[in-house]
């Protein structure tokens, strides 16, 4: 049931909680297994927020989906779910920290 789960990313210099799907999809463009909890160490942090910059712009090239199809719901790309984990990240780096989430 991961529509209904909530996974929050959680660093020295803050959190972020996301619905499950969009975690999960977040956590393998990253480059990792889709599993929670989970742990990215401060040096391997560079290289995961590129992969998911790198994702996060192909992604800007493919039209939103309509499986959520609510006439009265504005489309969210997956770009822009990804913004605040892509500023976290960055923060992260800056920091030298680890991020995990569970």
């Amino acid at each position: 049931m991961e529509d209904l789960m909530l996974v929050t990313f959680k660093t020295d210099v803050g959190n972020i909680t996301m619905f499950g799907n969009d975690a999960l999809q977040m956590i393998k463009m990253m480059g990792h297994s889709e599993t929670v909890p989970g742990a990215i160490l401060a040096d391997e942090v560079p290289q995961a927020l590129s992969r998911l910059k790198a994702a996060l712009r192909k992604e800007q090239n493919v039209a939103p989906s309509d499986e959520d199809d609510d006439e009265n719901e504005p489309v969210v790309s997956t770009a822009h779910r990804g913004l605040p984990l892509v500023n976290l990240l960055t923060d992260a780096v800056a920091a030298g920290c680890n991020v995990m989430w569970e």
